[in-house]
């Protein structure tokens, strides 16, 4: 599978909302950027925290949902062009029911691994001045991911995302955050046993697996 990537977008920390600051506002960049152990070059994340690091170094939101949020809430600016959910890489013809947890890609030259969906906050909905924008990615489970970075490398828009392995393909993006985030879980607790063993699954996500499953 090789899919072509639409943009490549890397965004600065700014105020946001009062005195807290975000850098979910992301905008297209040409050329060739350097992919490091932590993402872009030149992209930053506000809250450390809850943001970033190694597990969460690239977000990725597919393009291919652009249409139905746009007819959800009446049409959109922010959906007229990529960026509207933060994400650095923006693509068409691949989404979270197809993406699995430990997929490896080769990200232009860097080679990325799927380590977690992108679990929503208040962020979204104060970006879109739609409160109900990050529930609706919870119910929906148009959540996006993340990458961590395998192999360092660079990427532009245009090149292409190649599926590499995919050893866990039971364990979609859209399963693993609706176990996890979304409730399915206690319905299932030995799928959240598993995920709280499962080495390619961000370590946050492998915590709160396996306090979920008691």
């Amino acid at each position: 599978m090789s899919i072509p990537i639409d943009a490549i977008l890397t965004g600065k920390a700014r105020r946001f909302r009062g005195d807290e600051a975000s850098a979910i506002s992301k905008t297209p960049v040409a050329g060739p950027q350097h992919v490091g152990l932590l993402g872009i070059a030149g992209d930053e994340q506000a809250d450390l925290s809850v943001h970033g690091g190694s597990d969460k170094a690239i977000h990725h939101y597919p393009r291919d949902h652009y249409g139905w949020w746009a007819a959800t809430l009446g049409g959109h600016e922010l959906l007229e062009t990529p960026g509207a959910f933060g994400e650095n890489v923006s693509t068409a013809g691949l989404v979270e029911t197809e993406a699995c947890i430990g997929d490896l890609y080769r990200l232009g030259s860097a080679l990325v691994e799927i380590s977690q969906g992108r679990q929503p906050c208040w962020k979204l909905g104060h970006r879109f001045g739609v409160a109900i924008v990050p529930a609706t990615v919870v119910t929906t489970r148009r959540s996006g991911w993340y990458y961590r970075v395998i192999e360092e490398g660079a990427v532009a828009a245009g090149d292409a995302l190649e599926l590499v392995e995919r050893p866990l393909p039971e364990w979609s993006v859209e399963r693993v955050f609706g176990l996890l985030i979304g409730g399915a879980g206690k319905r299932e607790p030995a799928a959240l046993r598993d995920l709280a063993k499962m080495d390619a699954l961000a370590a946050t996500w492998r915590v709160r697996a396996e306090k979920l499953a008691g």
